[in-house]
């Protein structure tokens, strides 16, 4: 498996919005594949900012980067990078790639909603 996450600095005040532009945006990642999972994370929160991280696992290295060429990825990202009256984020998401090298999970967790 493969997991990318983007990290990304919210200002201090903009974390509705910045939730808001996920939760709003149509990913088509269903529609990739070797796509698993999809989660955005809220960290810590810092005197000028909140932590964010967007974390998607997929089957393969391979398929992430079959992702960031398709037209999927071009339409659910059209957005990103637009001029705003106020920033969202302090400096550029930072991206990081992991392959995985040892997997654990529970046969018996009850699933949740959000999966």
């Amino acid at each position: 498996m493969f997991i990318a996450m983007n990290r990304f600095k919210v200002v201090k005040g903009e974390e509705a919005a910045f939730e808001e532009i996920w939760a709003s945006r149509k990913t088509r990642l269903d529609e990739m594949k070797g796509f698993i999972t999809f989660h955005l994370l809220k960290g810590p929160e810092k005197e000028d900012h909140t932590l964010y991280s967007s974390h998607t696992t997929w089957a393969s290295k391979d398929d992430f980067t079959a992702w960031t060429k398709s037209e999927q990825f071009r339409e659910s990202h059209r957005n990103a990078g637009q001029p705003r009256p106020k920033p969202l984020y302090l400096g550029h998401p930072e991206f990081e790639g992991f392959e995985t090298v040892l997997s654990e999970s529970n046969p018996h967790r009850p699933r949740q909603a959000a999966e």
